[in-house]
């Protein structure tokens, strides 16, 4: 795909209006809901599988040393689980669990909700179709199609690295 750049008005009108629903859809959660960090590392956890304090930290951009606090609260709220990594004893590898599951569900099920309704009440159904492909090349561009411990762990594991190991695929597509 080799086309001429779009024009700086519409890249920006873009941004701005997937920036101001995503502002939006954070009002509308719950307001006795887990914090947004907390939020982020369930639902990398969800999307990706497990991984280790320091890959979660990579992926979400973050500083090892910030996460500490949240990944010990979620542990003690039984949201995930720590074990040893089988490859590097040193290292623990953390997993989501049933818990974790239904805290990131209650949460997106509220924003789902309110985007549900907003689209019923506002748009036509042409429109609709519209911003399910939009949503759909926005998640594209996101760059979601791969997650950096996942082709650490394929690389260490022997197998091929990227697509052909299966990076593109998500666990689940409703994470986030």
């Amino acid at each position: 795909m080799n086309m001429s750049a779009p024009p700086p008005e519409l890249v920006a009108q873009v941004r701005r209006g997937a920036s101001r629903l995503a502002r939006r859809l954070r009002l509308e959660r719950p307001s006795e809901s887990i914090s947004l960090t907390k939020l982020a590392v369930l639902a990398h956890l969800h999307r990706w599988g497990a991984a280790t304090p320091g890959e979660l930290a990579a992926a979400e951009h973050l500083q090892p040393q910030s996460l500490t606090r949240v990944l010990a609260d979620l542990e003690a709220e039984g949201m995930l689980t720590r074990h040893r990594d089988e490859t590097d004893r040193r290292q623990y590898v953390l997993e989501i669990t049933p818990v974790g599951v239904l805290a990131m569900v209650e949460d997106m099920d509220a924003r789902d909700h309110w985007l549900a309704q907003a689209m019923e009440n506002e748009l036509t159904e042409t429109e609709q179709q519209l911003l399910y492909l939009a949503g759909a090349l926005m998640d594209r561009l996101s760059g979601l199609g791969r997650s950096p411990h996942q082709v650490r762990r394929a690389a260490d594991e022997g197998g091929p690295e990227g697509e052909q190991a299966g990076l593109g695929e998500q666990h689940d597509e409703q994470s986030e």
